[in-house]
């Protein structure tokens, strides 16, 4: 991994996370860990309402640390239950802690190639609903990273198990001078978390 985010990643391993959020992290543990010992694909669709800021963080360190931990078959996706564009300022905060970022396309809705090593396969990152033909139609894990599309969403069709692990909106700090720190923030506290969780996968 590059050594900009491999310091990123020692970082986050000393921290530790909230207790409380143990139950509910568990079922993504338990859901990762049943897929892996059957041998089976571990399809996971982190979902928020505009795919915009927290679906893509959780997508990017749920892949970086399901890469990190050497977790097999692993396959990370996000989506909204509409679609917007990948909020600039996630791109610049993922850059600033080691991720090699490339614009792909400039359009309304950019597309980035996310890499995490030099020779790994880069993460898709652009904003699409939940079931863009892009992500999987069937035996995934629905992750709802957002109380309104948890609420709105009580129903994933195709899922597997769905399974809410929310986060607060970095949004709320857009055009202040703590935006650059809440977003920094709010992504380590999601890489810290997606560590977590597959650090306990055996």
């Amino acid at each position: 991994m590059y050594s900009k985010l491999t310091d990123t990643i020692s970082f986050i391993q000393k921290s530790e996370i909230n207790q409380g959020r143990n139950p509910i992290l568990r079922p993504l543990v338990e859901y990762i860990q049943q897929r892996l010992d059957l041998g089976k694909d571990i399809n996971l669709n982190f979902i928020c309402t505009h795919n915009s800021r927290r679906s893509h963080l959780c997508q990017v360190w749920a892949q970086i640390a399901a890469a990190y931990y050497q977790i097999p078959k692993v396959n990370c996706y996000s989506g909204g239950t509409e679609e917007t564009a990948l909020f600039p300022k996630i791109a610049d905060t993922l850059r600033n802690q080691g991720v090699d970022v490339q614009i792909i396309s400039e359009a309304a809705n950019p597309i980035y190639a996310l890499k995490y090593d030099v020779n790994a396969q880069p993460i898709i990152g652009f904003s699409k609903k939940y079931d863009d033909p892009f992500n999987p139609q069937s035996d995934f894990a629905a992750i709802m990273t957002c109380s309104q599309a948890d609420g709105g969403c009580p129903f994933i069709p195709g899922a597997e198990k769905r399974i809410p692990i929310t986060f607060e909106d970095p949004k709320i700090s857009d055009n202040t001078p703590q935006q650059d720190e809440v977003y920094h923030n709010r992504s380590l506290e999601i890489a810290a978390e997606m560590f977590y969780v597959f650090s306990q996968i055996k």
